[in-house]
């Protein structure tokens, strides 16, 4: 049982309050996101279930025990950082043995659980290496077999990929997805990225300025955005975002509208566009259009388009895509 419970948390900093208070249940064996804009309490969460950092109030409870005033090594946890926080001169093999040694753990059961971390995260061929010798992936999993040895009740991950390249990211994104698969863990992941978000997740919580905006599953959030600003912030391309009268919505303050469910209207349908860049991606072609009497709009057409910038055309709305907002920027009910 690895369940963690947030419960009325609240920080500080001086006079600055980073997280007015917080309620939030990570199941157990779930793999759970953080998603939200630089600042806005995301890793200051994390480290406070982590116990690096004491929240001015509330409870932090794991596995159903109060491990609000208890040290990081007492609760069961084990953190992956963004820095991979290896030792140079040390071999993958050390590294990962690392903290075992420091906790005097018989030397035949240190080397059962590196060989079984290696192998679970195919290092089998690196582990005589040192971390200079290593790719900034390998890197990584090194980082993460030093906490699977461990095995803690929960895993905890800040930004763990934001050093890597665009195509190592991808990798290390299978690779984690496929990690949670095999272990059947708890595990919180923090990132600004809801790419990352969508293809990790199974429960996603959205922050914003120390609150909650929402939290459920990738989906749920994409097709239901409960406020203007989980809706402009899950999704690429971002939602478009307009005033409900600019759409013949009066009675709603926002209306929003995603890319893909903007299509190409007949002649004297509509609404007037015209296309000012058009990314050509392969399977999807986005196009950045100036909408007459709305503004500028995306909108993702098949890839096989030959929409070509500058030239005129007319989009509108799919029935029933629209998402309708308050004076709140709460949820109303969808348009027909």
């Amino acid at each position: 049982m690895s369940e963690v419970r947030l419960q009325n948390i609240t920080k500080s900093f001086g006079g600055h309050t980073v997280l007015p208070d917080l309620n939030l249940t990570v199941p157990n064996g779930s793999f759970t996101v953080l998603v939200g804009p630089s600042g806005c309490g995301k890793s200051t969460l994390l480290r406070i279930i982590s116990g690096l950092e004491e929240p001015t109030s509330g409870a932090v409870v794991i596995g159903g025990q109060d491990v609000t005033l208890d040290e990081p090594s007492r609760r069961g946890i084990s953190m992956v950082f963004q820095s991979y926080a290896l030792y140079p001169h040390m071999t993958v093999a050390q590294n990962i043995d690392f903290g075992l040694r420091l906790a005097k753990m018989p030397a035949a059961e240190r080397q059962a659980r590196v060989a079984e971390a290696a192998r679970i995260l195919a290092l089998e061929p690196y582990l005589d290496r040192k971390p200079a010798q290593l790719s900034g992936g390998q890197r990584q999993r090194v980082a993460i077999g030093r906490s699977i040895v461990r095995q803690p009740k929960v895993f905890l991950f800040d930004e763990p990929l934001s050093n890597l390249d665009a195509a190592l990211r991808t990798q290390m994104r299978v690779e984690l997805a496929q990690l949670h698969q095999s272990l059947d863990a708890t595990m919180i992941y923090v990132t600004h990225d809801q790419v990352e978000a969508m293809t990790l997740a199974d429960q996603i919580v959205v922050m914003n300025a120390g609150r909650i905006e929402q939290v459920g599953a990738p989906m749920e959030l994409y097709d239901r955005p409960q406020t203007v600003f989980v809706a402009g912030f899950i999704g690429s391309p971002k939602m478009n975002l307009m005033p409900g009268a600019a759409v013949g919505q009066p009675q709603a303050e926002t209306a929003g509208i995603r890319p893909e469910h903007l299509v190409i209207a007949p002649e004297g349908q509509g609404w007037s566009a015209r296309a000012q860049v058009v990314e050509t991606l392969g399977a999807d072609t986005i196009v950045y259009a100036d909408v007459e009497r709305i503004g500028p709009m995306t909108i993702r057409l098949a890839g096989n388009n030959r929409l070509r910038a500058g030239e005129a055309l007319r989009i509108a709305p799919e029935p029933g895509h629209l998402h309708l907002f308050d004076a709140n920027g709460r949820r109303m009910e969808d348009a027909a």
